[in-house]
């Protein structure tokens, strides 16, 4: 699949449209695909059931508290393909203070930010559309995606360096964090599948990261769209550090969609299509989306943990048997993140064109 060069049509920040009376056309969502913002039923305002949490400081206890732990995350994962992860080990302090700073970020002038606009050869940079499909509806939000890892991909260049709180070392910190964390899950979940710990760390092979801050506006009519269309993250693993005040992202489960409730200081831990590959849909990635609001603004850190680009992604040997044989095909991850790129967020349609005959 060939990569894009530029964008189909010319970029306008949703930031500049927060204070129209009114969205344009190309946001508006299909009638079908639009939340119910004004439910009249418990159900449809995803209030019935919660997002598992999971406390993490129990893997650190007696071998009791870590089997324990280490069930909860399994289910959790089995269940919801989402946890929200308490007790993780990742400092509050840092938490915090990478989401203000990003969040300043994000209120500069539009020149200073317009400085570092992306294009869709890598996405790195300040962006506000996903796919590069040409004509199609767009999500009310705009972000800064950065690559951290592997370190041979990582163009600090692309980094901002304003507002002043904006450090390279807070974001790197934070990003090292994570990679610890995403590592523990890792070992977590393969000894839940039987294996050893070792087993999807082999898998992944030299592991890829980045990051997409996103920002979704205020919105004039927030009933017609959405800050992020129906989506599984394409990648192996996300953790997500949310607003800690605004509502936004909402989970697939059976047909309804599940309001996450933020709780302070956690992280939400999903899985991504290249686990579920791996794991021969033994754990699943779970569609979710993102709500606006039509007061405030809402920013969350998206953090992709992935397996190594060249790396032929397909279920694991140890996990195919005559009864339960290989639901995908190989392919590397580079080929398969080029279908997000290409078409945008789009339910589980990728994972899906993964299958074998």
């Amino acid at each position: 699949m060939e990569v894009a060069q530029e964008w189909p049509e010319p970029i306008v920040r949703v930031q500049s449209l927060a204070d129209a009376e009114a969205i344009p056309e190309r946001y508006i969502k299909p009638p079908s695909e639009r939340p119910n913002l004004n439910p009249g039923t418990a159900m449809a305002a995803g209030e019935t059931e919660c997002l598992p949490v999971v406390d993490l400081g129990g893997l650190r206890g007696g071998a009791a508290e870590r089997q324990a732990t280490m069930r909860a995350v399994s289910d959790a994962c089995r269940e919801w393909g989402f946890f929200q992860a308490v007790n993780h080990g990742v400092s509050p302090a840092l938490t915090a203070a990478v989401r203000e700073a990003w969040r300043q970020f994000f209120h500069l002038p539009m020149a200073e930010k317009q400085a570092y606009a992306n294009s869709p050869t890598s996405f790195e940079g300040y962006g506000s559309r996903l796919g590069v499909k040409k004509g199609a509806i767009l999500d009310w939000g705009d972000y800064f995606f950065l690559q951290l890892l592997p370190q041979s991909i990582k163009n600090y260049d692309k980094w901002p360096t304003l507002p002043a709180s904006l450090s390279r070392e807070t974001t790197e910190a934070y990003g090292d964090e994570l990679v610890k964390l995403c590592g523990v899950i890792k070992e977590v979940l393969s000894l839940t599948l039987g294996m050893d710990e070792g087993f999807l760390h082999r898998g992944f092979g030299e592991p890829g990261a980045c990051m997409r801050v996103n920002f979704y506006p205020k919105c004039p009519q927030p009933e017609l769209t959405l800050g992020l269309s129906p989506h599984s993250d394409p990648g192996g693993m996300t953790v997500l550090l949310t607003d800690e005040h605004v509502k936004g992202l909402q989970v697939r489960k059976a047909d309804d969609w599940i309001t996450v409730q933020p709780i302070p200081d956690a992280l939400i831990v999903n899985i991504g299509d290249q686990i579920q590959v791996l794991t021969n849909a033994t754990y699943k990635s779970v569609e979710h989306r993102v709500t606006v609001n039509a007061t405030t603004e809402r920013l969350s850190l998206a953090f992709f943990y992935n397996p190594d680009d060249d790396l032929p992604i397909e279920p694991a040997a140890e996990l195919v048997t005559p009864t339960s044989p290989p639901v995908y095909k190989p392919m590397t991850f580079k080929e398969y993140k080029m279908y997000m790129r290409m078409l945008g967020p789009c339910g589980k349609s990728h994972v899906d064109l993964h299958k074998a005959a």
